[in-house]
């Protein structure tokens, strides 16, 4: 006979949807969707959603979602552009051949004739960016971050989330020279050395540089992982974050392969060849936590202070992070997430270990400090240091 509801029942009911595999899911649901309808838009939360486990879930929510966390208006959405678009451009060719090399970032099975139209709403959106942004210069391995942006949210919203994240996050690889692209990519051996001394000297004496890494950074790993769904949601946990994001999660995929680097000869060719081979079956929920782990405890400003020796690299995107996140403070920065973020940090930023805080308290930390980094978290300082260890080595084209 079938027990009716009573006072006693209730913690048998909340075990038994502890124990639905979709609760979970469902509540954050809730939350994601409670946080877009507060006016303004709790942002807050949303950067923690999308860096917590399973990052915003669906198409749908990213839809709704990434523009907030990247602070565009939609109801301001950039004009469609003219006929003359494509004519007397000087990037039309190579945009061109590369879009029309990246089939493989296209879902298996998809018509030509649909493949094709989105090519070249690709190659559109990725000319009119650099139209009305003619300080902004174009690199091989764009499209592949681009392509992804234009696959959830569709051209016009598209055009918007890659105009302010090409200004923005990725200000850095669209300069003219690779300059500030080189010093970025230097940032993940003191990162490894901070949490592997061991890891890093073998990488040292094999003399393997980062240049293996390049093409995770400059396309937000987009160009390396064969699974859509990886790619969705790495940047999930990218749009939410500080733009060096991306080199610390390259430093612990380098960790996480800690066995396999000690184990193949101590040269530059073999190390090179096994890094730049990234595994398609990584456990990425676990890297996520680890590198947002890492920022907190060695955030970039540390870094930068115990090695930096040249003058300031000038407006970086580890330095307009300040600018873009003023625009945002109208978007309901959250003062207790910041009070918690101020009791937590750690007293050691040296400490070696990386996975002693709460999960709670880490994703707190990370979603403040991506929030409010001119707010006085300890990135902040980045901007007055160096951006990096001078290249001891070429940068090669993107291939």
């Amino acid at each position: 006979m079938r027990k009716s509801r009573s006072a006693g029942s209730g913690p048998q009911l909340t075990g038994h949807c502890k124990r639905d595999p979709n609760f979970k899911r469902r509540r954050k649901e809730a939350e994601i969707h409670q946080a877009i309808r507060r006016v303004p838009s709790d942002v807050a939360v949303l950067r923690r959603m999308a860096i917590s486990e399973g990052g915003l879930l669906t198409d749908e929510i990213r839809c709704q979602v990434w523009p907030k966390l990247l602070n565009v208006n939609t109801h301001d959405l950039p004009p469609t552009p003219g006929e003359d678009l494509r004519m007397n451009n000087k990037d039309y060719d190579q945009v061109l051949m590369d879009v029309r090399r990246s089939l493989r970032r296209f879902p298996p099975g998809m018509p030509d004739e649909q493949r094709s139209g989105l090519q070249e709403e690709l190659i559109d959106i990725i000319l009119q960016v650099l139209q009305r942004n003619p300080q902004l210069h174009y690199y091989q391995g764009y499209h592949d971050i681009v392509v992804t942006f234009l696959l959830v949210v569709g051209k016009t919203m598209a055009t918007a989330l890659v105009e302010k994240l090409s200004t923005h996050h990725l200000r850095d690889f669209m300069d003219p020279t690779m300059d500030n692209t080189k010093h970025i990519l230097n940032y993940l051996m003191p990162i490894i050395d901070q949490v592997n001394p061991e890891l890093h000297d073998f990488m040292q004496r094999a003399e393997v540089g980062t240049i293996f890494a390049l093409s995770w950074l400059i396309t937000w790993f987009g160009h390396v992982l064969s699974d859509f769904r990886h790619v969705l949601r790495l940047y999930d946990f990218f749009l939410a974050c500080h733009p060096l994001m991306p080199i610390y999660f390259a430093a612990v995929i380098v960790l996480y392969r800690e066995e396999e680097v000690l184990e193949s000869e101590c040269d530059m060719a073999s190390v090179h060849h096994l890094l730049s081979q990234i595994p398609q079956d990584l456990p990425y929920e676990t890297l996520i936590s680890r590198a947002g782990d890492l920022f907190v405890q060695f955030p970039p400003s540390e870094l930068a202070r115990e090695a930096a020796q040249q003058q300031q690299a000038e407006r970086t995107a580890a330095s307009t992070f300040k600018d873009f996140e003023l625009a945002s403070v109208q978007q309901h920065p959250d003062t207790v997430l910041r009070r918690r973020f101020k009791e937590l940090l750690p007293t050691d930023n040296h400490a070696k270990t990386v996975m002693t805080k709460p999960k709670s308290a880490r994703l707190v930390k990370l979603a403040v400090m991506g929030l409010t980094v001119a707010l006085g978290a300890a990135a902040l300082a980045v901007m007055k240091t160096a951006l990096g260890w001078a290249p001891k080595f070429e940068l090669q084209l993107f291939p």
